[in-house]
């Protein structure tokens, strides 16, 4: 069974720093990628990163700002998020799709398996 979990949201001030972290099973993923989504707005891509760690696509809005990264002999995704503002608020969510090659992937319909979410609001 596959699946994805994440972790590691919370409620943190403008400024600050979190990690996100999604444990992958049930099979080996190519290109994995975040995205998240705030109340009202639609899902939107945030990052993306290729089976071996050496492509990343960013969303402008958090380039300079989020890094991913992944550490596939622990078969875990991050998403480590630096200086995060208010706008930053969403919940977050971990995507996986199976497959070859390296390429990196921004729509929402490329990926085939999702986790749950976890939550990540930043107050100012």
């Amino acid at each position: 069974q596959v699946q994805l979990v994440e972790s590691g949201g919370g409620l943190v001030q403008a400024g600050d720093s979190l990690r996100l972290s999604c444990a992958a099973s049930g099979r080996t993923f190519n290109a994995m990628g975040w995205f998240r989504q705030a109340p009202g707005k639609e899902r939107e891509f945030v990052a993306a990163i290729n089976w071996r760690g050496d492509r990343t696509d960013y969303a402008d809005s958090v380039k300079g700002r989020f890094t991913i990264s992944r550490d596939n002999g622990k078969s875990t995704l991050y998403l480590q998020m630096n200086n995060l503002k208010p706008e930053d608020t969403a919940v977050y969510y971990c995507a996986a799709k199976p497959g070859l090659g390296s390429a990196l992937f921004r729509r929402a319909s490329d990926y085939g398996y999702w986790g749950q979410g976890t939550q990540v609001t930043v107050s100012s």
